[in-house]
């Protein structure tokens, strides 16, 4: 019960800051919708950070991982907002909108992930 309690808390948070960021940064005027890609983004980073300096110190217990990982970079970041944002692009035809926040998303996400654990394992 411990565990399902730090899941819905960290999540709860993640979600909460992402739809305040989401509101404030994405715009229906924009090339692409910043505010998912900035979670998207800062959730990988995050998670690398997490995960580098719990691999190189041992020191997260699997409470702190539920908290962190599972539950507020789980509830930050947003695959399906991601995905239903692409699946309009393609019903409009705004193929290079699509190609742009895409590969944008996953290649900036994953080097966001590597800094991440970059940056973790250097504390």
């Amino acid at each position: 019960m411990k565990q399902l309690l730090l899941v819905f808390i960290g999540g709860g948070l993640g979600s909460t800051l992402r739809y305040i960021i989401g509101k404030y940064m994405n715009s229906s005027q924009a090339l692409i919708p910043w505010g998912t890609f900035t979670v998207n983004i800062i959730g990988s980073l995050l998670i690398g950070i997490i995960l580098g300096f719990a691999a190189k110190n041992y020191s997260l217990t699997q409470s702190q991982m539920l908290l962190f990982v599972v539950g507020f970079c789980g509830g930050f970041t947003t695959f399906s907002t991601f995905a239903f944002q692409n699946a309009t692009f393609l019903k409009n035809g705004d193929l290079t909108q699509f190609a742009l926040y895409t590969i944008g998303t996953f290649a900036i996400g994953i080097l966001a992930v590597f800094a991440g654990l970059f940056i973790g394992k250097s504390f």
